[in-house]
This record gives structure tokens, sequence and C-alpha cells, in this order.
């Protein structure tokens, strides 16, 4: 009997062994999907694979694997990098990194995913760090990133829950905007530097193969707003952002035929002249505009629209918000009647403006005025450091109450999107 186990189980590796030699040796289009499995771009629109239209209406998981300073309730300290110092200062590294770790577990879960489809969303759009997919220190981790792992995860909820998801580089190696959402050091070095160009494509041709058959995955958002308006070489530094998308896309094409790829203008993604009208360079490409504040009208959202109509691919607005709800219910009937999708800034934050708040823990507010005040030399550190006891309680605290069931559902701002929305 134990012999013939044996045998069973040698002819089993074999098979095993086989199949794997047959996958590995499958060419690329072998081992693809069909395209008809993904969305798709028809002209001006976003088609699904069933033949519908699809118009992008949902929200971005800011925060989560980007943490911005503002919405944590700071000011000075804006950036995912300054807000890790400054928690390092008061509570010591080790403390920190375990916060980090249930703040990834803890700030987006499937009960978040599963409360925005019962909100009307259809898509939604997650800022992340491309040191999720390097050796570098970020959020706690080093050598063993774990990029994949967060996204698998936010993968299987959006397949559960019936959502698109669109995969946005907010930071990219060497900086792109040159400003704290880019987590960056004040400049946008990655139009200038070899090395982070090449490990920015190297990046975004690692996901592309990872997820080439996920259909859940709407596409692929190479640069979040690049190149700031403060630069005396602002000129300069538009003209090398083509190059580098088209760069990009071909080299995400030859492991991913498939998938929808958003670019976004200069800018903070409102200037799309530095772009040609000509987009022949791929037959799948679209294009994401940004905008926060001004009159909620067409004539506002006009440059967007005559550059969507020359190059003949959707154009969708990939951030906007912070306004009031009779501006957001204007602006949004203004987006739909121009056939403009959106995804409004952000799901979650402190303090509103948003489709659910986190409330402040008790003593929050020593946390902020730590992360206001000076602290460029080690003795300013030492004169204002708070409690370590009291702020490690804060932080664990602020762990609690940004879990999906602690916080406050803001129903007048979900109503005012004209979202499907019941109540909860």
């Amino acid at each position: 009997m134990f012999k013939k186990f044996l045998i069973l189980l040698f002819a089993l590796c074999l098979a095993l062994s086989g199949c794997k030699q047959k996958e590995e040796g499958a060419t690329i289009e072998e081992s693809l999907l069909p395209k008809e499995s993904f969305i798709r771009v028809n002209g001006p629109d976003l088609m699904t694979p069933d033949g519908q239209k699809l118009l992008i209406c949902g929200t971005n998981l800011g925060n989560w694997l980007n943490p911005e300073g503002y919405m944590f309730r700071f000011n000075r300290t804006n950036s995912a990098r300054a807000i890790n110092d400054a928690f390092c200062q008061m509570v010591g590294t080790d403390f920190v990194d375990g916060f980090w770790k249930q703040f990834k577990d803890n700030y987006i879960t499937k009960a978040d995913i599963l409360f925005l489809k019962s909100a009307g969303c259809n898509t939604i759009r997650l800022p992340f760090h491309y040191k999720l997919f390097t050796d570098e220190d970020y959020l706690g981790l080093t050598v063993a990133q774990d990029g994949f792992q967060r996204i698998d995860s936010l993968v299987g909820w959006c397949r559960e829950a019936g959502l698109y998801l669109i995969l946005d580089m907010h930071d990219a190696p060497g900086g792109q905007t040159g400003d704290n959402i880019d987590d960056s050091y004040g400049y946008p070095w990655l139009f200038d530097s070899k090395i982070s160009q090449k490990k920015f494509v190297d990046i975004w041709v690692e996901i592309a193969g990872y997820y080439k058959n996920e259909p859940v995955i709407l596409g692929y958002e190479l640069i979040n707003e690049p190149v700031a308006p403060y630069f005396n070489n602002v000129e300069e530094l538009n003209a090398k952002l083509e190059p580098l998308y088209k760069r990009t896309i071909a080299a995400i094409r030859e492991v991913d035929p498939n998938h929808v790829i958003l670019l976004g203008g200069s800018q903070w993604n409102s200037n799309f002249e530095p772009l040609t009208p000509d987009a022949s360079f791929d037959d799948n490409i679209m294009y994401t505009c940004h905008r926060y504040g001004g009159e909620a009208t067409t004539e506002a959202i006009k440059s967007f629209i005559e550059f969507r109509d020359k190059v003949n691919r959707p154009m969708y607005m990939g951030e906007i918000g912070h306004n009031t709800d009779q501006w957001t219910s204007d602006f949004c009937a203004v987006m739909k009647d121009n056939n403009i999708g959106w995804t409004f800034w952000p799901y979650k934050k402190m303090q509103g403006s948003s489709f659910i708040s986190v409330k402040d823990p008790d003593n929050w507010d020593l946390v902020v005025a730590f992360t206001e005040a000076p602290r460029g030399t080690y003795k300013e550190i030492r004169d204002i450091r708070p409690d370590q006891t009291v702020i490690r309680n804060v932080l664990s605290d602020f762990i609690v109450n940004c879990k999906f069931e602690n916080c406050i559902v803001n129903e007048s701002y979900i109503r005012a999107l004209g979202l499907n929305f019941s109540g909860i």
C-alpha cells in the first residue's frame, strides 16, 4: 500500500511539474484573457465587457497607502515621510512600525468597500506609493513590502462588491510633482533622473504583469498630478511628461495589452497642452483631470471637454471635492451632462467633506500640536515631546476610531453626489 502511495505521489509531482513547465513556456498571448474581458475605450466612452457604457462614479481611498497630513488634521507635517518622522519623534520607531501595520489593516477593510457599493459607487481609485513595491523604508516595513498583498485584498473585496478599481501611482520615484502630495523632496526629480525613470517603468511593468488577467482593475493611472506650477523651468519639465508616458506605455504593453491606461495633465492634472491631441500611439488610453473649487459650470471645465473632443478618448475627473453639498450636487450634474465620470476625494478622513469621517481620539490635539511646532533640532524635539504613554494610547485609539463601524457616515455629502444611497 505504501509503495502504491509513493508511485501515485511521484506521478502527481510529474503532472504538476509538467503543468508548471507548460505555463512557464506559454507565450504572453496564450496566458492572457481575451480583451473582451476588460473595460475598453470606445471613442469618448468606456465600455464594460457586456457592451454597456460605464460612467465612472466613485471615490478615492486616499490616506490608506499614502498618508497625507491634512487628513490627520496636520498642516506643517503634510507628507507620509514627515508624518512618520513626527510619530517616531514622539513614541519611537518600533511602536510606529506597529502602528502603521495596524493602520493598513484597519483603515480600509471589506466593510468599507461593501459600504461604497451600497452607497451607489461603481468605481474606486486607489492612490499608492511606489515604495510599496521596493525595498525602501515605508509604513513600518523595509525589505518585505506588502504592496501586492494589500492590493490583492482590495481586488478581492471589489470583486465581491462588484466595483471597478483604478490603480493610481500617487508617489513616483524621485517625485513627479515636487510638493507634499508625492512625498518628495520639493522638486519633480523623476523627470531629470534616468535612475528614477527606470525604477518607475520597472514598477509599472511588474504591476501590469501581475494583474494582466484581472478584470476588476479598470486601468493603470501612471502618474498623479505631475509637475507643480511653482518651478521656473516648468515648461521644460512639462515637455518631458509625454515621452515618459509613451515609454512606460510601450513597456506595459509588452506584458499587458488589455488594461486601460490613464494619463493626467500637468499642473495638478489641469494642463493638457503638453500632451499631443494625437493619441494614436495606443488605442486603449484615456485621460484624467482634477479640479478643486471654482464655479460648478460647464465653462469651468471647458478646456477638459475640448481636449477630450480632440483626442476622442474618455476624460474623467479623478479628483474633485472639498466644497458645499450644493456645489457638489451642481458639479456632479455638470459632469454627467458632459460625459465626464468622477471619483470624489477622499472617501475617509478626519473632519468631514468625505463619505465617512474618523472621530478625533481623546488628546488628539496633543499630537496635532507636536506636528505644528518647530522640530528642527533635537533640543526642540526634547522640549516639546508629550508624554509617550499618553501619545501611544492616542495613536492606538486612532486605530479603533478609523474602523468603518466606528466612523460617522456623512449622508448629506453622499446624497449630494446623486448616488443611490438609502442610508444605513
